[in-house]
């Protein structure tokens, strides 16, 4: 451990000089269960970031120097080298008792999530609710991210030449394809019709784009086939950073306002704006 700073003492009960220099697996502060019992190496947030380098969010639990366990929120993210190589991890933690309560709402609904029936996503109050808990998070930890507002580009054409069934498996290629080439901390959900919402975190107005533009090309480069018919849709998108005054309405507006850019422009493209 190389990092201790003033609000993990806070928290935890342990100064730095306890913690800092010391092996992440021997040191006092351990991950443990609700019920007490450590937990394993490969169930501990950090190590499994530092194993993999994807970022985790969770609750956890801490022991507190005084010998009680406290609850915490944490949050788990890669540290990169140079040259993009993976070289350590970092956790926040957070003992804040309404972010606490948001994240287990956050699980709850996750568990009890109604996903859109046709698709097998989310559907529109499941990306809502994703919404409403990423702008709690950046309004209380400063951590940035973005909506994805995604439109299949020609979609009633494309039913009243192939028919709905091929409609709907049109529809469910792509929400598929958004599941599987989002990172696991990100999120999707079908909004209506042939309109979809992606939720995209801690990154930047590039990085924003360039998640963007790799689902667009994946969309269209993926093909459903039917009998004899190999069939592939394009895609429109509409992509915005938070801002700091935004709301859920006003960020799904300036996104959708975005997507229309794109199909004025020709379709088939991204549209991109702070």
């Amino acid at each position: 451990i190389t990092f201790w700073n003033n609000s993990a003492e806070r928290i935890t009960g342990y100064p730095a000089e306890k913690i800092i220099g010391r092996y992440y697996q021997k040191q006092s502060v351990k991950h443990v269960r609700e019920s007490g019992r450590e937990l394993p190496d490969g169930n501990v947030p950090l190590l499994a970031t530092i194993k993999d380098g994807l970022p985790r969010d969770a609750l956890a639990y801490l022991n507190h120097d005084a010998g009680y366990q406290l609850s915490v929120v944490i949050r788990t993210m890669p540290i990169l080298d140079e040259e993009g190589n993976l070289s350590g991890g970092m956790e926040i933690f957070n003992d804040n008792k309404a972010l606490i309560a948001a994240f287990q709402a956050s699980q709850k609904t996750d568990e009890t999530v109604l996903f859109d029936p046709l698709t097998g996503i989310g559907n529109r109050p499941h990306i809502e609710t994703k919404i409403r808990i990423a702008l709690e998070d950046y309004r209380r930890r400063k951590i940035p991210f973005g909506i994805l507002f995604i439109d299949i580009d020609h979609f009633k054409n494309f039913n009243d030449t192939y028919g709905h069934l091929l409609g709907d498996k049109v529809l469910r290629l792509v929400a598929n394809t958004l599941r599987n080439n989002l990172r696991v901390t990100d999120s999707c959900g079908r909004w209506g019709g042939e309109e979809f919402i992606a939720v995209v975190y801690d990154l930047d107005l590039a990085g924003l784009e360039k998640v963007a533009e790799k689902l667009r090309k994946t969309i269209s480069e993926t093909k459903a086939q039917e009998k004899d018919l190999e069939l592939s849709v394009n895609v429109s998108i509409g992509a915005t950073l938070v801002r700091p005054a935004d709301t859920t309405n006003s960020l799904i507006d300036r996104a959708d306002h975005l997507m229309y850019e794109s199909k004025r422009h020709g379709r088939n493209r991204v549209s991109v704006a702070k």
